[in-house]
């Protein structure tokens, strides 16, 4: 039997997912970084980016909208502060989004105003393409 992970990845409001996993890949403050069965311990903070598992040859996908990550040999804990599964993204609603985002960055204004609008932009357009891969994969 092969030897797999335990991923929880779990919100301030819900836990999302509990799942025997092979790998792990999360969105680290310091770069990306990969998880497999027997890993040593860490800690690490998480950026707004891009988290995926995979499960044999299938591949998920879901947003990391900061947090943590505790990793151990056997179990890789998501503690964020916003993450949604590829599913469950509405496609549509993260264009208009990027869209929305776009358009407060071209207005200008404090420069507070638009590190809030930048930030708006990087979290629609994870959002977006995660939501497009899951289209694309559903479509298959």
């Amino acid at each position: 039997m092969t030897q797999r992970l335990l991923l929880e990845v779990a919100t301030p409001e819900s836990l999302l997912l509990s799942q025997e996993v092979d790998e792990v890949v999360a969105p680290g403050s310091e770069g990306d970084f990969g998880v497999l069965p027997g890993h040593t311990h860490f800690l690490s903070t998480l950026r707004i980016g891009e988290l995926s598992y995979r499960v044999g040859d299938q591949t998920n996908y879901m947003s990391v909208l900061w947090g943590f990550a505790e990793v151990t040999p056997t179990k890789v804990t998501i503690l964020a502060e916003i993450a949604e599964k590829a599913e469950d993204i509405d496609v549509g609603r993260a264009q208009a989004a990027v869209e929305q985002a776009e358009k407060r960055l071209q207005v200008g204004g404090l420069a507070s105003d638009l590190k809030e609008a930048q930030i708006s932009l990087e979290k629609a357009r994870l959002r977006q393409k995660i939501a497009e891969r899951a289209a694309r994969a559903r479509a298959r």
